[in-house]
Order: C-alpha cells, then sequence, then structure tokens
C-alpha cells in the first residue's frame, strides 16, 4: 500500500493546471465582463508558460474564444466546466514513497453546497485531470478543495476550522476525521487549525475561508501571513488574531514559525464593499513565483518580501483585481502537478 505526501510547492513541477472561464458568476453578465475574466485567466497562463508547460482544461464551446487569449504553447484539454477555480475543482498531486504521481479526488460540493454555485461538471474535473495525467487516482470522500490546505512538504498542513468542518462540507466529522483522512491522503503528521479566513471570503460568493489567501509556507520553518494594516478594514483584527494564533503553534518538526507578514494593499473597499487583496495568493513555479498585484503603492513592497522570501526564483505579477472580483486568486485558478520521480527511473 502506497504511502501518499504532498509535497511543497516550491519543489521541482512538471505542469501546472488551469481551467477557462465559461459561464456564470465568473464570466459576468456583459461582454465586457468577460473579456475582463478571460484575458485576466490567460495572462495567468501566459505567465506560467514562461517558466513551465501549462495545461488548460476548456469547455468545447470555448475553444475558438480561448485560442484568442492563450499563447499558443499553452496546452488544452476539453471537458464540460461550470467554473473555472481549478486549485478547488482539480485534483491535489501527490506523490508516493517511490516518487509515483498521485491525484487526491476531493469531494466537490460548490464551497459548501453555496445557492450561488453549479457543481455537476466541476465535481468531475478531478477524475478528468487525474486521468490525463496519468496520476493514480486517490478517492477521498471528504469534502475539500485544494484552496483550503497549504503544505511544507514535510508532514505540517495548514487548514481552517470554517472549511472543512463547515456544516455545508462536512457535518459529520470531527477534527479528528479530518485528520485521519488528511494524513491518508497527504502524508499530513501535523494539522494546523486556523480559526476563519478574511473576511470578503466568508461573505456570499467567498470559500467561507480558504487558507490559501492567508498564509503560505515558503520554506520549512517559515510562515508569509497576510496582514491588513487599516484599523478601518475589519481583517485588520482578523489578521492579527490569526497571527497571534500561529505564533502560538508549530511546524511538524516542532520549529517555531518564523512569521513574515505580508502587508496587505492600500486599497480597502470596492464597490462590493471591504476587499480580501492578498499578495498570499501567489503561485510557485519552476524558477519563479506568480504573485497578484493591484496597481498599488503597496505592490512593490509585497513584492520585494515575496522575492525575498523564494531566492532564486524570478518574480512576476498580474494585476489580479479581476479574480478577487470574483472571489479568488491567482493560487485558486491554479494547481501544480509536481513531478513525477519515478519517470526518471530506468
Amino acid at each position: 500500500m502506497s504511502t501518499w505526501r504532498m509535497p511543497s510547492e516550491t519543489d521541482p513541477q512538471e505542469r501546472v493546471w488551469m481551467a477557462f472561464p465559461t459561464g456564470g458568476y465568473t464570466l459576468g453578465d456583459t461582454p465586457e465582463e468577460a473579456h475582463a475574466a478571460r484575458s485576466t485567466w490567460a495572462a495567468v497562463a501566459n505567465a506560467v508558460v514562461e517558466f513551465e508547460p501549462v495545461t488548460v482544461v476548456v469547455h468545447p464551446d470555448d475553444v475558438g474564444t480561448a485560442a484568442r487569449y492563450l499563447n499558443p504553447d499553452v496546452e488544452v484539454l476539453t471537458a464540460e466546466l461550470n467554473d473555472a477555480w481549478m486549485r478547488d475543482i482539480g485534483p491535489t498531486f501527490v506523490l508516493d514513497n517511490n516518487g509515483r504521481l498521485g491525484a487526491v479526488d476531493w469531494v466537490f460540493n460548490g464551497w459548501g453546497a453555496q445557492d450561488w454555485a453549479r457543481w455537476d461538471k466541476d465535481a468531475l474535473i478531478a477524475g478528468e485531470v487525474s486521468g490525463r495525467s496519468g496520476a493514480h487516482h486517490i478517492v477521498s470522500k471528504l469534502v475539500n478543495e485544494g484552496g483550503g490546505i497549504h503544505v511544507d512538504g514535510e508532514g505540517t498542513v495548514l487548514v481552517t476550522e470554517t472549511v472543512q468542518l463547515d456544516p455545508g462540507r462536512n457535518p459529520d466529522l470531527s477534527k479528528a476525521d479530518v485528520e485521519a483522512e488528511l494524513a491518508r491522503t497527504l502524508g499530513a503528521t501535523h494539522v494546523i487549525w486556523l480559526p476563519r479566513g478574511l473576511t470578503r471570503d466568508s461573505e456570499k460568493f467567498g470559500t467561507r475561508g480558504h487558507v490559501d489567501i492567508v498564509a503560505a509556507i515558503p520554506s520549512p520553518g517559515t510562515l508569509l501571513v497576510h496582514s491588513q494594516q487599516n484599523p478601518e478594514h475589519p481583517d485588520f483584527e482578523v489578521s492579527r488574531e490569526i497571527i497571534q494564533f500561529l505564533s502560538t503553534t508549530q511546524d511538524a518538526a516542532g520549529r517555531d514559525w518564523n512569521i513574515i507578514e505580508v502587508p496587505a494593499p492600500e486599497a480597502i473597499t470596492d464597490e462590493e464593499g471591504f476587499v480580501d487583496y492578498s499578495y498570499i495568493n501567489h503561485l510557485v513555479v519552476n524558477g519563479g513565483v506568480i504573485a497578484c498585484s493591484f496597481s498599488d503603492p503597496m505592490d512593490e513592497k509585497a513584492l520585494r518580501i515575496l522575492a525575498d522570501a523564494y531566492p532564486g526564483r524570478r518574480v512576476v505579477s498580474v494585476d489580479a483585481r479581476e479574480l478577487f472580483a470574483r472571489g479568488g486568486g491567482i493560487h485558486c485558478i491554479t494547481q501544480q502537478q509536481p513531478a513525477d520521480l519515478q519517470k526518471g527511473l530506468t
């Protein structure tokens, strides 16, 4: 029986998987909104493909449209889609003790069966991607999303009480139940339960508290944590609560965290209310980091922090305001596939 482990995002990668916006809330109600969504999703794919292969899942009806936005080097795979948040609808890739690739297929139910979400097609995408990647298909009964977990590759996993214990996701599971499944599927030996996520992400079109907008582990023993600097924003208190909580925890190896606060953008509102703009929601790729920017005075400082946290990697930013207006960021629309170490064996 294989022992599975989710590697760190900083480990070598085979490719990045994405999906192309096809309808609903993400695409919007007007041609202008649709163009903005497609342009931003494509900008991320086109940035990633400069570092490593990218496969984008495209609805069969959108193949021609996608071709007008995507770099020709981006591979296209057709499949039925409801939405385009690949981190959540796709599989979570893992490796076994021999370096063989696996893909964890969580149950996806529209971020806790939210009334605005449709997921009949998206619930099948993890299995589709798993098959196309050649990974061993690992079926889980846990309702979970890739944005709801973050690992260090050494046994530590960050989760959020409001996600994995959400009554709309796993009403009958205890912390111990969730931890046992994370151990089976991800090799987690130490689970850290954040009390909650950011304010906007806890509202109608949010995920109810995904960790990948709050904290990231750039290297063992180090945490990048979102820090809202403006007392007028409700996340001023939220981020301080989370930072204080994390300062009382250790990683799987028993190390106290080196916590690096990453300041939020200066912009605190949009037309819908308080924003959850966050530089934490970045993607690490081979030799690079694809980071969110917001045309904000804080961009330069935050990108420098990321560059320092990932030495030797080139930081490339993409304006992520259109992503956050729809409920997420760059990490949310991407899913990395680690290198299958068995491929190199003869």
